[in-house]
């Protein structure tokens, strides 16, 4: 299967807010609690950076989306943060990978340079082992700093990446 990313535009922007919305009400991963409707997803999305998708280039299908954006101002304005969604049935089939490696490339193009994850799940094992394998450096743990959604708490490991 061979990928490409674009920018999220009219046409992939129910695709890329239902991805979205996967993972949001998954309850596991992304801190935000409540899904995006297709006006809201469209003025988050345009609020980015860059906002992308993943295209699968045999079929056209969107197969993820990520967002890129400063993680803070000012003379912290040089690190940025992103986040990634994956369509639940293409999981485990590279688009994940597809998806960070284009940020990392997209980041240091607009001119960041470091790419800060604040809040990786410690039970997100896939995203864990990933940004391992792409040099990801972890910062520590801060302990039950995510809610997840059945009530319990998790870990969260914050990581970066000079661009």
């Amino acid at each position: 299967m061979s990928f490409s990313i674009y920018p999220v535009s009219e046409t992939t922007l129910a695709d890329a807010v239902a991805i979205w919305n996967c993972v949001v009400e998954d309850g596991v991963a992304f801190p935000q609690e409540a899904p995006l409707t297709l006006d809201e997803g469209r003025t988050f999305f345009a609020a980015q950076s860059f906002t992308g998708v993943c295209v699968d280039d045999a079929s056209g299908r969107v197969l993820g989306m990520y967002i890129l954006h400063p993680n803070n101002v000012g003379r912290c304005g040089h690190i940025c943060n992103a986040s990634y969604a994956v369509a639940r049935d293409a999981r485990g089939q590279g688009v994940g990978e597809c998806l960070v490696r284009d940020c990392i490339a997209r980041g240091k193009a607009l001119g960041f340079g470091v790419l800060q994850f604040n809040a990786v799940v410690a039970t997100n094992h896939v995203a864990l082992s990933l940004y391992k394998k792409l040099g990801f450096t972890q910062l520590g743990v801060i302990p039950k700093g995510f809610h997840m959604d059945d009530g319990h708490y998790e870990d969260i490991i914050p990581h970066y990446i000079e661009l």
